[in-house]
């Protein structure tokens, strides 16, 4: 079984403050278990975290984290939403922003 950051997403643009925080966290589990959407089985998802509109979601296989990626577009929609969100799906530890690891090389 691959390391738990290997089978894990960041996903971003989940509309903030729409729902309860447990029922965004199920609505997002189910999205990501649909085939439709290239997903699978979810071990956890971790919803919500300090950053607002963002969470993370834990795969129990990596190839559907492989596949969750190749997926264009994923849609959060939900029969509680006037619309649908689009959300933005990146590998763990690629969000990493260059300015920050810039900052880290900086000689005190």
């Amino acid at each position: 079984q691959a390391a738990k950051s290997a089978r894990t997403v960041v996903i971003t643009g989940i509309p903030d403050g729409l729902l309860h925080d447990d029922v965004m966290a199920d609505i997002l589990i189910i999205h990501f278990q649909m085939s439709k959407n290239n997903g699978g089985d979810v071990e956890e998802v971790m919803y919500p975290t300090a950053v607002k509109g963002v969470a993370y979601v834990t795969f129990e296989d990596q190839e559907v984290v492989e596949s969750v990626l190749k997926k264009e577009e994923h849609r959060l929609e939900d029969r509680r939403f006037s619309g649908y969100y689009p959300l933005k799906v990146t590998r763990y530890g690629e969000n990493v922003s260059s300015s920050l690891l810039s900052l880290a090389v900086l000689p005190l």
